[in-house]
């Protein structure tokens, strides 16, 4: 059984919204005492044209001043907040930090920083931020999370989750088998998860135009049947990973199914029937067929997600 402590970055922003991240990780996790939050707040900068000044007269030097001031209290608000609420879904105070920082690239590369400085083992935010409709702060930079993260596994909460089920994705290529060791690694003892492994087999009007193989069904099924051997394999060390972490057989689940022409709808139907609140997947997967499997579906997958959490693992 994986012992280790994980290390989590939440950035919060003042928003309700953006607490959705602690309701997450206590659901999964419940008062784990093998996990850790930082509890993460990029003050937002005055631009440089004003911050930057050096012929201000002493009056705008201190308007700017008294701004500066107000920025910093806010942050502290924001922090005492998001620690209470940590407290009151039952983390404890001494595996509870909180920081806050002043942007000095971008808020996506200084979350990505923190993490990497702090030796962090996962990024959790909230998709939606302070007002409700992704603009401010949260909102913006979760897309960005994922494609410039490149260090950390990225989890994004959409909406209330309430299914402890995760959907684990996987195609034949190394980075979908990080995505398991990952999702092991960080679930293995919060008990009583359930977890399947799902590939959708592509169909082949995904590679060539229908009217070129619509006549020729025989093809469809040697095509299933070769992908179906690929992938088996996959799915071998896939379980074998989490039966390693300590995951026992029967919280195990493999699945293989007949897909569409979209890898992204498969995963989402299959969460959504499956009544999953986690998908795992990998930034990128093999690259023998464009947008098949992980690279163009991370973006459709966290678009068409609904009170589910998305991890994605570069």
């Amino acid at each position: 059984m994986n012992r280790h402590v994980r290390h989590v970055v939440v950035p919060v922003d003042g928003s309700q919204n953006a607490l959705l991240s602690l309701d997450f990780l206590h659901l999964m996790f419940g008062a784990s005492k093998r996990l850790k939050l930082l509890l993460l707040y990029i003050l937002p900068s005055l631009p440089p044209v004003l911050a930057d000044a050096r012929d201000l007269t002493p009056a705008e030097r201190r308007r700017i001043s008294a701004i500066e001031e107000k920025n910093r209290a806010l942050a502290e608000k924001v922090l005492v907040e998001a620690r209470a609420a940590a407290l009151a879904v039952g983390f404890e105070d001494r595996r509870i930090k909180t920081k806050f920082k002043e942007k000095q690239q971008s808020i996506t590369q200084d979350i990505c920083q923190m993490a990497t400085g702090k030796r962090s083992d996962a990024v959790v935010l909230a998709r939606r931020g302070r007002n409700g409709v992704g603009d401010f702060v949260l909102g913006e930079i979760s897309a960005k999370m994922v494609e410039y993260c490149r260090s950390h596994p990225v989890w994004i909460v959409s909406g209330s989750v309430r299914s402890r089920r995760v959907l684990i994705a996987v195609d034949n290529s190394e980075n979908a088998l990080r995505a398991v060791d990952h999702a092991a690694f960080m679930l293995c003892d919060s008990g009583g998860c359930q977890v399947t492994l799902f590939h959708s087999t592509r169909n082949l009007k995904g590679f060539l135009p229908q009217e070129v193989v619509e006549d020729d069904p025989d093809l469809e099924a040697l095509w299933q049947h070769r992908e179906g051997q690929e992938i088996a394999p996959y799915m071998v060390k896939a379980r074998t990973l989490l039966l390693e972490a300590g995951f026992s057989e029967d919280a195990i689940r493999t699945r293989v199914v007949a897909g569409s022409r979209s890898a992204a709808d498969d995963i989402l139907a299959e969460a959504g029937e499956g009544q999953y609140g986690t998908i795992v997947l990998g930034r990128r997967g093999i690259s023998k067929a464009k947008a098949f499997f992980m690279g163009s579906v991370t973006n459709k997958v966290l678009q068409g997600a609904s009170n589910l959490t998305v991890c994605i693992v570069q």
